[in-house]
């Protein structure tokens, strides 16, 4: 079993399904966590549910206090990051030709930008402990693209090539960066597809099923164990085979 007593673990995105199983798995490791996300209820629920779980409502839209948020999560903490899992996102999909600006920028910014100004932050704590680790949470259709998701799919590629270049940044400061890339996994959100669109979902899946958000929680621990202290700037592929890189 995976040990992680003691590491001091930022996850955002916590209110989510994928971030609650992540929440879950990392729990029974040992760490101390500190969940974030914008649904205060969810998050104190998971503090009620679980131990070594602390929580901080925070919207990663305001970039302008992201770095503040990363002093105040270590903090609570104790002082001393050694993980974060940037999990956070959100889609506005439209087709190209109606997207608008609004729309591609938002989701861009939340995304893709503040993915890089949360890493970025981590990064400054991660050099003065001289190590740690980064898990990006990216998406299949970063590397497939999807139909009326312009601005979703170049966020998460967007995202990808990112965490490469921070990765080589900073590989000799011990400090791994490293993707996950889900692919249709099952969350609230495909439960609302109908059954025709899972169906056919479903049939360009090797395995023949959704995912689950145990899945990535599994991966999420696995690239914050010292058991993957020599994978750097990877991507992860989680999607029952749905594409293979």
């Amino acid at each position: 079993m995976i040990n992680l007593k003691d590491r001091n673990i930022i996850v955002t995105g916590a209110s989510g399904g994928i971030g609650n199983s992540i929440i879950e798995k990392l729990s029974k490791t040992g760490a101390n966590i500190l969940a974030s996300g914008t649904k205060i209820e969810k998050l104190e629920a998971l503090q009620n549910k679980y131990e070594n779980i602390k929580i901080f409502k925070f919207d990663i839209s305001q970039s302008d206090k992201i770095e503040e948020f990363i002093e105040n999560a270590t903090k609570q903490l104790g002082g001393g990051l050694d993980c974060i899992v940037n999990n956070a996102g959100i889609t506005q999909d439209n087709l190209a030709i109606r997207m608008s600006l609004e729309e591609w920028q938002k989701v861009i910014d939340i995304n893709l930008t503040s993915t890089f100004l949360l890493s970025k932050s981590a990064i400054k704590k991660m050099l003065k402990n001289k190590s740690g680790k980064i898990v990006n949470i990216t998406s299949v259709v970063g590397h497939t693209g999807n139909l009326g998701q312009a601005n979703y799919t170049a966020s998460k590629a967007g995202i990808i090539a990112m965490s490469k270049s921070l990765a080589i940044e900073y590989a000799k400061k011990n400090i791994n960066i490293n993707c996950i890339s889900p692919g249709f996994i099952k969350t609230a959100m495909t439960d609302k597809l109908d059954d025709k669109i899972q169906e056919s979902i479903i049939s360009k899946i090797p395995s023949a099923r959704l995912g689950e958000p145990d899945d990535i929680a599994n991966a999420v621990l696995f690239l914050c164990s010292d058991q993957a202290s020599y994978i750097n700037g990877e991507t992860l592929h989680v999607n029952g085979g749905m594409y293979m890189a």
